[in-house]
């Protein structure tokens, strides 16, 4: 679980400053509710693909995949393996 950790650290320091790492629900929709727009979402891909040295072609794009932190792990996860 430590990619989750990661990710929720990131989300909220990039996109929810007022916000404490312990108050992001794993599964907040994210795009729902705004936090993730869609230049938002370049920038967590850009982020993905360096954080943890992914191609883009490796990652499934769909919105989907970016829901939630728990969403977003499981592409991480997918595209590792």
């Amino acid at each position: 679980m430590q990619s989750t950790h990661v990710i929720t650290s990131w989300i909220v320091r990039e996109f929810l400053p007022d916000v404490h790492e312990s108050e992001l629900e794993p599964d907040y929709d994210l795009l729902a509710n705004g936090v993730i727009d869609s230049l938002a979402l370049l920038r967590v891909v850009d982020w993905i693909t360096t954080e943890f040295d992914l191609p883009v072609d490796q990652l499934d794009l769909s919105p989907d995949n970016f829901r939630t932190v728990h969403n977003i792990n499981a592409l991480v996860s997918a595209a590792k393996s």
